[in-house]
């Protein structure tokens, strides 16, 4: 590689990274490089800087405009198409945790779907409808809860990340207040 050493260190940990995402190593390096990269590169740029062939980055950036993690770029008097990546931070983990959806849970929730409409044949088929059921009524509420939250503002996703634990807090005293409220119903 030729890079400077901190920049190396972050470019080789995603390519490590990338292998537990489902990404190949080269793919994680590219993205990595455009995302430190104070200015958009060029495939050259990114071969000459990780030392892999020209080839294997574009496969690599083909797999990142296809998740829309890069923005091509055109450089006035360059005929080379150009890479980088957005600017804000937030608008990537939504990009990633889009494309996630459409690749992961859509599929799996579709799947479920179908299966939680047949005719179970036997008690065990039962028994794995009803595990199903449950599979399917969880990740039917983490995709609204996900729907609700990308439509947040990035400020306010920020402070509902700020506030961690603490809404757990919020909770119990609206646990308390609607305690408050059955009881005066009540009594």
């Amino acid at each position: 590689m030729n890079l400077p050493p901190l920049i190396q260190s972050f470019v080789l940990h995603f390519g490590e990274m990338g292998s537990r995402w489902g990404i190949n190593r080269t793919v994680g390096q590219i993205y990595a490089l455009l995302y430190v990269s104070p200015r958009p590169l060029n495939a050259d740029d990114i071969v000459e800087a990780l030392g892999v062939s020209r080839s294997n980055v574009s496969m690599g950036l083909r797999e990142l405009q296809a998740w829309n993690l890069v923005l091509l770029r055109h450089i006035p008097d360059d005929r080379r198409d150009h890479f980088t990546t957005p600017d804000d931070v937030w608008q990537i983990l939504r990009t990633l945790a889009e494309e996630r959806k459409k690749r992961e849970v859509d599929p799996t929730l579709s799947v479920l779907r179908e299966l939680l409409m047949l005719a179970p044949g036997s008690a065990e088929e039962r028994h794995a409808q009803a595990r199903m059921a449950e599979m399917h009524g969880l990740i039917e509420r983490l995709t609204t809860w996900y729907d609700d939250v990308k439509r947040l503002e990035t400020e306010r996703m920020t402070a509902l990340l700020a506030l961690g634990a603490r809404v757990t807090k919020l909770l119990d005293a609206k646990d308390k207040v609607v305690g408050l409220v059955r009881g005066r119903k009540e009594g």
